[in-house]
């Protein structure tokens, strides 16, 4: 790992290659300068016959966000959608809200739409299966029902709230907008075009996730795939961060930037960008998303001043004993700061 850089940054990466401790493998992947190094610990199963390296495929969760939010920024540039237009404006063919809302694409790509979590009309389908697979039985006719009946946390615009049922109906809503489904349309206008060739909804093959060492299946979210569908590797996910740090060199350039501009200021110093959190440092900014599936965590984030990113993928869900989001942050912050 001494490959990035110091002593000091190799002994960071084992460090987080060491957690958690309910994961049967990790996979970290770091980039600082010109200089990247990819690793792999453990194995996929607790069978121990596949070892975990950098093309190892894991449930990405809530980094999907990210995905979804580079999708938006370069349908905007193409001219196909505007931040500002309405959700009514976009709305699959017999789909309608419960009430006109002052909802935009803006608002559901920056958690500002007022629309709850998860769609609470839905909880009794959900919570049976919170532990293992809680969107399996949410899906498209699930969403479109929810929809009638939702009530808003607050006025559009007015206040942030974390929102996977916001994130996932923008994706149907960009679907619509462009005529095709959403996956799709996220594999011909995002993954193909920046080389992720091992990045899809697709689950299988995969890892095997875990939560307090049970194995469970692969995630499912057919309702709402915008807000947690993808599965990718350390290798993608790195390549993915660097093309944020040198949009120049992709066919999303302009896109690349929009996503990471400041909309929404939040507490503690933070902004919200295009569902991007960012974090202003002394000499630096942090950019980064986590993301979590029942038997999977991940961290992403980089630094575009000191030209440096870091991917931490486990397959254990993350629970409240757990730190891995916490230390892979910490990490990165760590090795954003090494010249």
């Amino acid at each position: 790992m001494t490959a990035v850089g110091s002593v000091v940054s190799g002994e960071l990466i084992r460090r987080l290659l060491r957690e958690p401790p309910d994961a049967t493998g990790t996979a970290v992947a770091v980039m600082h300068g010109d200089r990247k190094a990819c690793h792999g610990t453990g194995f996929t199963a607790k069978d121990r016959t596949q070892p975990i390296t950098p093309e190892t495929r894991f449930e990405i969760g809530s980094v999907t966000k990210t995905f979804t939010a580079l999708l938006l920024a370069d349908m905007v540039r193409r001219g196909e959608v505007r931040y500002e237009d309405p959700v009514d404006d976009h709305l699959p063919p017999g789909w309608r809200l419960r009430r006109p809302a002052p909802i935009t694409l803006g608002h559901l790509a920056t958690h500002t739409s007022g629309l709850p979590q998860v769609p609470l009309t839905a909880m009794p389908r959900i919570l049976p299966t919170w532990f293992s697979n809680p969107y399996q039985a949410l899906g498209p006719a699930e969403v479109r029902a929810a929809l009638t009946r939702v009530r808003l946390r607050s006025a559009p615009g007015s206040r942030c709230h974390y929102s996977n049922f916001g994130v996932g109906l923008l994706g149907w809503l960009l679907a619509e907008a462009a005529g095709l489904p959403f996956e799709q349309l996220l594999e011909q206008r995002v993954l193909r075009p920046l080389g992720l060739t091992a990045t899809s909804g697709i689950p299988t093959p995969q890892a095997v996730g875990h939560r307090h060492g049970r194995a469970l299946p692969p995630w499912h979210i057919p309702g709402l795939s915008a807000a947690g569908v993808l599965r990718s590797t350390a290798h993608d996910m790195l390549t993915y961060l660097a093309a944020h740090l040198a949009p120049d060199t992709t066919p999303l350039a302009s896109a690349l930037t929009d996503v990471i501009r400041p909309r929404i200021p939040l507490a503690d110093a933070d902004d919200l960008c295009l569902l991007w959190f960012r974090r202003a440092r002394p000499k630096h900014d942090l950019l980064f998303h986590s993301g979590g599936t029942s038997g999977f965590t991940t961290f992403v984030g980089f630094s575009p001043q000191s030209r440096t990113a870091l991917v931490a993928l486990t397959n254990a869900g993350a629970t409240r004993r757990g730190n891995f989001i916490q230390r892979s942050y910490e990490t990165l912050r760590a090795l954003a700061m090494i010249k």
